[in-house]
């Protein structure tokens, strides 16, 4: 069983220590999350194991998912790309539906939800249930995953007027921030060392994972793991593909990932993707469940290279997985990519296809220096983005709004 103990070898005993006596101020405080999805994407995974590591802290948490209909989740994929910057509005009829679906979701949410110490709502999705829970007792938290650094106006106006009305809000990175009349916190996604998707795996499995989808170990891979998204460019990733295999010719590429339910474009873009890449047999593209975590870490373990050439990205966790397997990155110079991939230290930050392949072909030739960076990717994992740093921003968070915390927290 995985309890706070198990990462002590990992992060070190003092790490666990300073959680309990954070988590001391916390007994018993009711807290709930909010989500749009319980499967699919980078918030679902953190929170199934956020979650629990809190409860064994003594915190009465709890974890809620909206529901909606193939309409509300169109609606909230438009927002969710007009707020990274794409220029494309939401009509009035798909506002009264985002605004119906989330009052339908607080007639039966908001009795739990009024009466919680703290409420964190991630994303767009949920963002207007404030608007309908208004006996609120306790603290309500906006956490955003996304890149809103330059959003479209119009659709930003919108959801800020619901925005405005939570008592904090959370964001990756001080680029994220917007102008709020309310405190902003500044804390990055992480992954869990322990988890399927994450712990040592033999060269046995890794082997047959590849020999199941037939690619062959013995050439060059390189993979880029994302949900279908043109946002995370795959079409960009396959000509750079092409362009490195000028110089590579027994390259292979390894495009995987999957979908969520509140992503309703990505069968689109998967037809896109194989539609482009049915003429190259070394181009393997690979739909998976969304609980195929041990599949993702035997692909990225066994891949030389690991690609997340978004255009826009929140965070990026993919790359954090794969620096932990200590793959160098070639990373879109974008969002919370940046501040993961050091260029020339961890992996490579590139801006085209062009500069993907130069730094493709360039790490192929010298593989000492993927050795080099993939240990420093490691490390630089180590230090700044495991869940345990993770849970330990929400304690610090908390224990700062319910107790009006404006310096610094004294533990005992």
């Amino acid at each position: 069983m995985i309890n706070l103990e198990s990462y002590a070898e990992i992060v070190g005993q003092d790490v666990i220590e300073h959680l309990h006596q954070l988590a001391e101020r916390l007994k018993g405080v009711k807290v709930i999350h909010v989500n749009s999805t319980r499967e699919g994407g980078g918030v679902a995974e953190i929170l199934r194991r956020l979650v629990p590591l809190m409860q064994e802290l003594g915190l009465e948490v709890s974890w809620e998912v909206i529901t909606g209909d193939p309409r509300f989740f169109h609606c909230t994929k438009t927002m969710h790309n007009a707020l990274q910057g794409k220029r494309v509005g939401i009509s009035a009829q798909e506002i009264a539906h985002y605004e119906e679906i989330n009052q339908k979701n607080a007639v039966l949410l908001c009795p739990r939800l009024e009466e919680a110490d703290v409420v964190f709502v991630h994303d767009p999705q949920p963002a207007a249930l404030i608007k309908f829970c208004s006996n609120r007792k306790g603290k309500w938290i906006w956490r955003c995953h996304i890149d809103i650094s330059k959003p479209y106006r119009p659709v930003w106006k919108y959801l800020r007027q619901f925005v405005v009305s939570y008592d904090a809000s959370v964001f990756h990175l001080a680029d994220f921030a917007q102008p709020l009349p309310h405190l902003q916190f500044l804390i990055p996604p992480s992954i869990d060392p322990l988890s399927e998707k994450n712990i040592e795996l033999s060269s046995e499995e890794i082997r047959e994972t590849y020999e199941r989808f037939g690619v062959d170990l013995e050439r060059p891979i390189t993979l880029q793991v994302s949900r279908f998204d043109r946002f995370k460019d795959p079409i960009g990733v396959i000509e750079a593909y092409k362009l490195a295999k000028k110089f590579i010719p027994s390259l292979q590429l390894v495009l995987a990932g999957g979908g969520a339910q509140d992503d309703p474009e990505g069968q689109i873009v998967l037809e896109e993707v194989k539609q482009v890449s049915q003429e190259d047999p070394d181009i393997h593209v690979l739909f998976l469940p969304a609980n195929a975590h041990r599949t993702v870490n035997a692909l990225q373990r066994g891949a030389d290279i690991v690609l997340q050439k978004s255009i826009k990205e929140g965070f990026g966790l993919t790359v954090t997985e794969a620096m932990w397997k200590e793959k160098p990155v070639i990373g879109g110079n974008a969002g919370g990519i940046r501040l993961q991939v050091v260029n020339h230290h961890t992996g490579f930050l590139v801006s085209t296809p062009e500069g993907a392949a130069l730094r493709m072909r360039y790490l192929f030739q010298n593989p000492h220096k993927r050795k080099q960076m993939g240990e420093k990717a490691k490390k630089f994992v180590l230090e700044n983005f495991l869940i345990t740093r993770h849970l330990r921003d929400y304690l610090t968070l908390m224990v700062s709004l319910l107790y009006n915390v404006e310096e610094r927290i004294e533990l005992g």
